[in-house]
């Protein structure tokens, strides 16, 4: 059991209890609907249940819905009431409250965050809208307002370090009390962009499917820290950019002191028109299999940097000036000269070098990889974790990216696909891959008929399997 001793006093406050529950109304408002949704309101009543049986007198509630720029936020409007219509789902219908927010406790919480070196601020404005997250986790597991609550926003920008930083702000303020902690998130959070037949229902792609998988196999392992270490490479898997998904995870972690030994139970896990949605609880007794070790340094205070546990968000944030974390190469800005061809609609480069050079009628292009401009994710996965851990990857999805690369380069210069004469391809795996590749080849490149040869090599210079030099004829 997690028991922290509160800073100035007040006894040890301890979880009782852990659950991660989707935001999405459906289970609220349209369980009739679907079986999953129906099989999600069954679990979050089972999960309402163990939450009484904890002995829990405090509910908080971390949900991904209620987004801030500037700090934390706090609810603390003692008795807010209103009626919620999601802005997406406005056709389930209404979502009425009236919920019991422990005001005292949100107070002591903004105080002690900043304490920690933490920018945090309540809000008590009537009307102020609950979020759709935070509505749908109150109602279900907290009927009749049983626990008094609490709801803290998820700051976009935040990293580990401030958000372990919160979760012990929260312990500081708790002073002794039984906490039952609350994740309101999606695991993958990609959804259909028409309407849906409920009935029809599903994950929206395998790749999500089988990430959300394995976050509860670890979260019925109780390996919640383990979640929250690979929460990195998993956003860049299901492409969930800017990692809002997973900051609960971190949350969740250090308010159990980043315990790898709970009791896990995963009560459903449903599709949510597309996005993956689980209800798991967690228990603090000990699973007996032993912990794991915790390797980020157990931040106290907030020093102000958001890089200090986070390199590869910062990264991806800047790429243009930040050095890589995992021995790859930093990123340079085109470099320009006579004949240089440069895209902004392109990756930057790993080296000194253009996008592509033209000497009279032919374009020289430099090797052109999947990542994708402004962010340098890479579209169907790394093949390698920063650790240099070998990870499962889409060489049709990658491939598919390396064409409209080259595309994107050959149309700042004038042409196009149909121009290009010749390309040299180098796979890193050529006997994994060399099919996919070339099924993509035959849809794309094929279709245009250039020359080709392509090459078995060790590595590239980033987490990719698959880069093409490229030589093209512009035509008058």
């Amino acid at each position: 059991m997690a028991r922290v001793e509160a800073r100035g006093g007040g006894g040890l406050s301890e979880v009782v209890a852990t659950l991660v529950v989707p935001v999405h109304p459906h289970p609220l408002l349209a369980p009739d609907t679907n079986e999953g949704y129906a099989r999600l309101r069954v679990a979050f009543e089972e999960a309402a249940k163990r939450i009484e049986e904890s002995g829990a007198d405090l509910l908080v509630v971390y949900s991904t819905t209620w987004p801030s720029i500037i700090g934390h936020q706090m609810q603390a409007d003692p008795n807010p009431v209103w009626n919620l219509v999601d802005h997406d789902f406005h056709d389930l219908g209404t979502m009425h409250y009236d919920f019991r927010i422990d005001a005292e406790f949100a107070h002591a919480w903004k105080l002690a965050a900043e304490k920690r070196g933490l920018s945090a601020r309540t809000v008590a404005y009537e009307g102020f809208p609950i979020d759709v997250g935070s509505v749908v986790a109150l109602s279900l597991l907290n009927p009749g307002n049983r626990i008094p609550a609490a709801i803290v926003s998820s700051n976009v920008y935040a990293n580990r370090a401030e958000t372990t930083v919160l979760a012990k702000a929260c312990m500081d303020a708790a002073k002794g009390r039984k906490i039952a902690v609350v994740a309101a998130m999606s695991l993958s959070n990609r959804m259909f962009t028409q309407r849906i037949d409920p009935k029809e229902d599903r994950i929206h792609s395998l790749k999500d499917d089988e990430w959300n998988r394995k976050i509860l196999e670890f979260l019925a392992d109780g390996r919640l820290e383990d979640v929250a270490q690979l929460s990195r490479t998993i956003h860049t898997q299901i492409r969930v950019q800017k990692v809002v998904a997973f900051k609960p995870m971190w949350f969740l972690s250090a308010m159990n002191e980043h315990r790898n030994d709970l009791t896990g139970e995963v009560l459903a896990y449903e599709a949510l028109h597309g996005a993956g949605g689980a209800v798991v609880h967690l228990d603090p007794a000990s699973n007996g299999k032993g912990d794991k070790e915790y390797d980020e340094e157990n931040v106290e205070v907030f020093g102000g940097d958001r890089g200090v546990l986070d390199a590869v968000e910062e990264h991806a944030a800047h790429p243009e000036s930040t050095p890589r974390q995992d021995g790859g190469p930093a990123l340079w800005e085109p470099v320009e000269g006579q004949g240089a061809v440069n895209s902004d609609a392109a990756p930057k480069p790993v080296g000194a070098y253009p996008h592509a050079r033209r000497v009279g009628d032919m374009l020289y292009l430099s090797g052109v990889g999947p990542r994708q401009p402004g962010t340098n994710a890479i579209p169907g996965g790394p093949i390698h974790d920063v650790a240099g851990a070998p990870l499962e990857y889409d060489i049709r999805a990658q491939t598919r990216a390396v064409v409209a690369n080259v595309e994107r380069v050959l149309a700042e210069a004038g042409g196009s696909l149909n121009d290009i004469v010749d390309v040299t391809t180098f796979l890193v795996d050529m006997e994994r891959d060399f099919a996919g590749y070339n099924e993509v080849w035959a849809e794309t490149l094929g279709k245009v008929g250039p020359t080709r040869t392509t090459l078995a090599i060790r590595s590239l210079p980033t987490p990719i399997a698959v880069e093409m030099k490229v030589i093209a004829h512009l035509k008058q």
